[in-house]
């Protein structure tokens, strides 16, 4: 081990003391921002779920869901979608069994969160017997398809 004399280990003391002073009395770190950070982006726009029904609510979800419809029943669709978006389009395309398009309507949204859109078909004279399918398309894609039956 090796000895200090006592002028070198006052040195040494002051040394050290100077250096943890000098690191306490530093600048402190700028708590306060002049660029606030940048704003969450929103989530982008999406189709959660498509539900169909006899029956639609005031707050445009399906009270009463269903796959399978008689021929003069109106056929209601309530579209989930989260995120938000300045201007989208929803559009409803309705299908009969080989692709024969039966319906298509769209609409303007411009959701800021949980959004629900309703859609519709009805024909009083009665839809022919067989299997049908909606898609749902977000901006022009595809989002989800439901299959369904309509018998007498």
């Amino acid at each position: 081990m090796m000895k200090l004399f006592p002028a070198t280990r006052l040195a040494l003391i002051f040394a050290l003391v100077g250096t943890l002073g000098a690191t306490a009395c530093g600048k402190k770190a700028d708590t306060t921002s002049r660029n606030p950070p940048p704003a969450a982006m929103p989530a982008a726009l999406h189709v959660m779920g498509v539900t169909l029904g006899r029956t639609i609510g005031p707050d445009k979800r399906i009270i009463n869901a269903s796959q399978q419809f008689s021929p003069t029943e109106t056929i209601y669709a309530s579209v989930e979608t989260m995120g938000s978006a300045t201007a989208a389009t929803l559009a409803a395309r309705w299908t009969f069994e080989d692709g024969q398009l039966v319906d298509q309507s769209s609409q303007a949204i411009a959701p800021t969160g949980p959004a629900i859109t309703e859609f519709h078909i009805s024909k009083p004279s009665g839809w022919p017997s067989g299997k049908y399918k909606l898609e749902i398309l977000l901006d022009g894609k595809s989002a989800g398809t439901k299959e369904f039956t309509i018998a007498s």
